[in-house]
């Protein structure tokens, strides 16, 4: 995440509303769905749909439990656009001014656990959708850089499949496209 942290802390500078690594991850999520469509698709009990749009559902807790808002067509909105829908969702729903259509809809889900300190957990899917990413927090970590043993940021991501429609696979492909955009996040950007 050495990378990320660089890009958001540029974007911030020029941000009108700071850009959370949250917004990073989901615009990165967004992008790589376009490139793998089966991913983003939902089990309708005894078909597959495809889903043409990308619309991310963002795990928010409220005092209640869980309300799971839905970014439309985020692989087109730009990480300002995203960062203030999100921040928009979550101040309504600790609010409870959600409305049904505000969390209907979501093609894929993301759960974000790392403001919390957790390192890493298992999402369970959110139906109709095929799977689910589960977000730890950033640790700083010793890593190995053209032969060097150097500090190094990551972060643990974990992907939930409903293998009905997803396989390990195809996951896996996702899960590497993701991590190039957040090694390289310029190429959210083109």
């Amino acid at each position: 995440m050495d990378s990320a942290i660089a890009a958001r802390t540029k974007i911030n500078e020029f941000a009108a509303a700071k850009v959370s690594f949250n917004d990073l991850v989901l615009k990165a999520v967004a992008v790589a769905l376009k490139q793998h469509p089966a991913v983003n698709s939902s089990w309708l009990g005894d078909k597959i749909r495809y889903n043409e749009h990308v619309n991310i559902g963002v795990a928010v807790a409220v005092e209640d439990g869980l309300l799971v808002p839905v970014v439309r067509f985020a692989d087109g909105k730009s990480l300002s656009r995203i960062s203030a829908e999100v921040k928009d969702f979550a101040q309504r729903a600790k609010a409870k001014k959600l409305q049904p259509a505000d969390w209907e809809g979501s093609t894929f889900t993301i759960s974000n656990l790392g403001m919390f300190g957790i390192d890493e957990f298992t999402a369970i899917i959110n139906p109709p959708d095929a799977c689910i990413l589960a977000i730890g927090g950033i640790s700083q970590v010793p890593v190995v850089k053209n032969g060097a043993v150097v500090p190094g940021n990551v972060m643990k991501v974990t992907l939930s499949c409903d293998h009905r429609v997803v396989d390990g696979a195809t996951g896996a492909a996702f899960l590497q496209t993701v991590k190039a955009l957040l090694e390289e996040p310029v190429r959210l950007l083109v």
